[in-house]
């Protein structure tokens, strides 16, 4: 079994509840509100400006020049064409890219930019690669698991479904899993403890990431009743 895979493994109960969790199930099918969706693209939006700078860090930090390579181009297609797309959903809600920028970070979102952007600054780069991997293999495998129940009646949601379920961003996810393998290769039972310990804790912010939106919704009343789904 790769090192990957025995992270995956490790972590499987926080992935199961991820994947059980309604905001999720709510993308599938089709009845998560809108209210939700909403939430999360404004606060997935401030996640992806330290994101780009964890992937800068990484750069810094690769090793090997083919990463460093693949890390600035991940940088770059994060601040510019990821964030295009969160901007472009936006829109179709009247939602201007000034408000998405003045918009204030929810705790949860704190709590995860800051555990990410603290390991890449000094922890070890296999720490690095462990921490970054649940959230480009998690979204790959939320996105093929929907893909494969079936879209949603809900263009939005069916369209986001699409792009993390296509073969692109799998291939984003396999080079995550690379990444820590190679970064795992001639490091102790130290350092591989250390680097269970960031994809444990990743895996455990996603889940806290999609609880947040989901929670946002329900405390201003729009999970009552039936629960609909994002407009992407």
């Amino acid at each position: 079994m790769s090192f990957s895979a025995e992270l995956r493994e490790a972590a499987d109960p926080v992935w199961s509840a991820i994947h059980a969790h309604p905001f999720v199930r709510g993308i599938g099918d089709g009845t998560l509100p809108e209210a939700a969706f909403r939430h999360y693209v404004r606060q997935d939006y401030l996640f992806l400006i330290d994101y780009g700078r964890l992937l800068s860090l990484g750069a810094a930090r690769a090793p090997r020049l083919t990463w460093m390579r693949r890390f600035s181009a991940l940088a770059e297609s994060v601040l510019e064409t990821e964030m295009e797309l969160h901007r472009r959903y936006a829109a179709r809600w009247g939602v201007s890219v000034e408000e998405l920028e003045s918009e204030r970070t929810a705790p949860a979102t704190d709590a995860y930019c800051d555990f990410l952007l603290r390991t890449a600054s000094l922890g070890d780069f296999g720490e690095l690669a462990a921490a970054l991997a649940p959230c480009m293999w998690g979204y790959a495998e939320i996105g093929q698991r929907l893909a494969a129940a079936g879209e949603p009646g809900h263009e939005g949601y069916a369209e986001w479904i699409r792009m993390y379920a296509s073969d692109e961003f799998e291939q984003l996810a396999a080079w995550a899993r690379e990444l820590v393998d190679a970064a795992a290769e001639g490091m102790g039972d130290a350092g591989r403890q250390r680097m269970l310990a960031a994809f444990m804790a990743s895996s455990e912010h996603e889940l806290a990431f999609w609880e947040s939106a989901y929670s946002a919704a329900v405390s201003a009343g729009g999970a009552a009743g039936a629960r609909p789904r994002p407009a992407a």
